[in-house]
């Protein structure tokens, strides 16, 4: 069997528990657990830090504005070009420029 019609992305999916403070351009697969609160930040923007999980942890991520409305508790998301970083001490991951969150299940 060959891989060659995978698109790049799928090669190099991480897991969780891989991610460091830093870690840039992750590919991850995980399903989100909870949805936090939504808080609007200084110039207008919406942001929800939700709980997502896959088979090695859980960790939080940042969504923006009308991603955030979009996803829900259930929903397994592949995050794309993403990057993780410390906020108020908790390890984040964030969509980067250029990255993307797109469910693929739930």
């Amino acid at each position: 069997m060959t891989t060659t019609n995978n698109p790049p992305t799928e090669a190099a999916l991480f897991l969780l528990k891989d991610v460091k403070a830093g870690s840039k351009n992750l590919s991850i697969v995980f399903i989100v657990l909870e949805i936090g609160r939504v808080t609007k930040t200084k110039d207008g923007h919406e942001v929800r830090s939700c709980k997502v999980a896959d088979k090695s942890g859980s960790i939080a991520i940042s969504v923006w504005d009308e991603l955030g409305s979009l996803i829900q508790a259930g929903d397994i998301i592949r995050l794309t070009r993403g990057y993780a970083s410390i906020w108020k001490g908790c390890l984040t991951l964030y969509t980067g420029r250029g990255g993307d969150l797109q469910k693929i299940g739930e």
